[in-house]
């Protein structure tokens, strides 16, 4: 199991994953409205760590730009 602290940008233009200063940003399309930001952010790291999206859990930060993600890989 992996824990990944990010931060997320709802409405860019592109999708896009990141590290900056330290911590993985990532760059959605989806804008921030009835969890479609988060749905498209379980799609793109599931596709980024080649794990199914039943294994991407949102454990911190629904409602937030600042999120804690646990992955479990098995």
């Amino acid at each position: 199991m992996r824990r990944v602290d990010l931060k997320v940008i709802p409405g860019a233009k592109k999708q896009l994953i990141k590290q900056e200063d330290g911590r993985m940003k990532v760059y959605l399309t989806a804008p921030a409205v009835d969890g479609k930001a988060n749905e498209a952010l379980i799609e793109l790291l599931a596709e980024y760590f080649r794990v199914r999206k039943s294994r991407i859990e949102i454990i911190k930060g629904l409602k937030s730009r600042v999120k804690t993600i646990n992955i479990t890989d098995i």
